[in-house]
C-alpha cells in the first residue's frame, strides 16, 4: 500500500469523525490530538481507517504512533 492511500483512509476518517475540521488541517505533519481528537476520537479515526483500508492492526503497535506521519506509516506496513 502507497503512503497516499493510507493518508487518505486516515484523512477521511478523521474528517468523518471531526466533521468541522478544515480539510487542509490534516496533513503528516500534524497530530490528531493537535486537531482536537480525544481518546476516544483517535480510537474511532484509528477503526475507521482500517476499515477502509480492511486490515487489521494489533492495538500494541499503537503504542509508538505520536502523529499522523507514523500512523500511516503503521498502517501501511500492515497494508
Amino acid at each position: 500500500m502507497d503512503e497516499t492511500t493510507a493518508f487518505e483512509a486516515v484523512r477521511s476518517s478523521t474528517l468523518e469523525v471531526l466533521p468541522e475540521l478544515d480539510p487542509a488541517a490534516v496533513t503528516l505533519d500534524g497530530s490528531l490530538s493537535d486537531l482536537g481528537a480525544n481518546s476516544i476520537d483517535r480510537t474511532e479515526i484509528t477503526t475507521l481507517a482500517m476499515e477502509r483500508l480492511d486490515i487489521t492492526v494489533p492495538v500494541t503497535e499503537f503504542h509508538a504512533v505520536r502523529n499522523i506521519a507514523s500512523l500511516v506509516e503503521l498502517l501501511r506496513k500492515y497494508g
